[in-house]
């Protein structure tokens, strides 16, 4: 099982050398060669990166579809890695897929890190690798096997959770540490006029400022997809309460191959949607802060441009805060980002999301070009507060780019009455 063994079924050639007094046979060993993708199946093998152990191509997108026998499950288990590094894995990075097309994302893996042992739902699973132009590294070397379905314990976790309450919990809880090189999914499901609220009851993941080695991920929706993420989280604290946005949650556990904790357990519940009332409004009314506003061309068509100053924006604004935009997607015309958290001035209802000692907040610019906010720029932006905790900003919010000094000035705010 070393990364030796992928080559010891490889075909031997012979060269015999030959003297006046005796033939002797020397067997040349040669390793396979590992081609950019392809199509693999049996009870077990490997797939590695193109030219491995030599440095992966630049610009390359490659695909293996891998098939064990029908009726068992795939195991993939990466015995090296070494591939571009980046906390979110944006440049250079390994993806694993259940099935051969259009499945549910298992993970996305970079650096030198290996992950736990990743289990499909099914006997086919799709390996993707793609790289871009700059920084490489020695690629990957992982093995497949065929496995059970369904097996618990030391191997894996997870599965489909579908009536209205349950729990979940790390293999061996609570009588020991959960084992090292597990990866578990749990998909939890409720009806369409539902959303599911999530609450860890006892939580101990091995601790690490970024979380990169042991994890649990949390995700909107029934994939794992960094836009949707709604946190990541590690350490002996339990992450607080989490409400979906619609009526699926996805639940990652990863472990790696070297420390591990007592693990957790986590409980669920499905709630029913908040419904509008009926009732006739008053003669006169206001918009509340916190009420859904979508992107219309009257509001987006407003000149782009913050009103007010620092001081003046910072009282009539619901949340103030410094921060990195960390993901950015476009959705029905506004702007999904996700903010890696400098400092908090003003918090006021935004939900945080805490990891170790990473925070992060979820944000909506309604229009998505105004105020213009881009990926990996650090920025102060101040708004208003959805009901459900994530950050709302207008055209007209105060958003400027975020320098050290102007940190006196917010802290001045801070510590001042409105």
């Amino acid at each position: 099982d070393s990364v030796a063994g992928a080559w010891k079924a490889s075909r031997a050639t012979y060269f015999i050398k030959i003297s006046r007094f005796k033939a002797t046979i020397f067997p040349i060993i040669l390793r396979p060669t590992f081609t950019c993708g392809g199509v693999v199946s049996g009870e077990s093998g490997f797939i590695g990166s193109e030219g491995f152990p030599g440095v992966y191509p630049p610009n390359s997108k490659c695909t293996w579809k891998i098939t064990v026998p029908e009726g068992k499950v795939v195991v993939l288990s990466f015995r090296y890695l070494d591939l571009e590094s980046d906390n979110l894995c944006r440049y250079d990075f390994v993806d694993i897929y259940n099935g051969h097309a259009n499945g549910q994302r298992i993970g996305r893996f970079c650096g030198t890190v290996k992950p736990g042992a990743l289990v499909s739902n099914s006997n086919k699973m799709l390996v993707q690798m793609t790289s871009d132009a700059n920084t490489a590294g020695s690629g990957f070397i992982a093995k497949f096997s065929a496995a059970e379905p369904h097996e618990r314990g030391d191997q894996y976790c997870g599965g489909r959770l579908e009536k209205p309450s349950g729990s979940f919990q790390t293999p061996n809880w609570p009588e020991r540490d959960y084992p090292a090189g597990v990866t578990c999914s749990w998909h939890i499901v409720a009806p369409k006029n539902q959303l599911i609220e999530l609450k860890f009851e006892k939580f101990d993941v091995e601790r690490d400022n970024y979380c990169r080695y042991d994890y649990v991920a949390v995700f909107n929706g029934g994939e794992i997809n960094d836009a949707k993420r709604i946190g990541k989280y590690c350490g002996d604290s339990p992450p607080a309460p989490i409400l979906s946005e619609r009526n699926e949650l996805l639940i990652q556990f990863l472990s790696d191959l070297s420390l591990t904790a007592d693990g957790f357990i986590g409980h669920y519940k499905f709630r029913p949607k908040k419904l509008p009332t009926t009732t006739v409004p008053p003669t006169t009314t206001t918009v509340p802060a916190t009420s859904i506003v979508k992107p219309t061309a009257a509001l987006c068509q407003q000149k782009c441009k913050r009103s007010g100053t620092l001081e003046s924006s910072y009282c009539s604004s619901n949340f103030v805060i410094t921060g990195t935009v960390i993901t950015t997607i476009t959705r029905a015309g506004s702007l999904h980002a996700t903010i890696s958290i400098i400092n908090v001035y003003k918090e006021g209802n935004l939900a945080i999301q805490q990891a170790g000692k990473s925070m992060s907040a979820k944000i909506i610019v309604v229009c998505k070009q105004c105020p213009l906010i881009r990926r990996g720029l650090n920025y102060i932006i101040m708004g208003q507060v959805e009901d459900d905790g994530r950050g709302k900003v207008f055209p007209n919010s105060f958003v400027m780019s975020f320098k050290t000094k102007n940190s006196k000035i917010l802290n001045a705010l801070k510590n001042k009455t409105c």
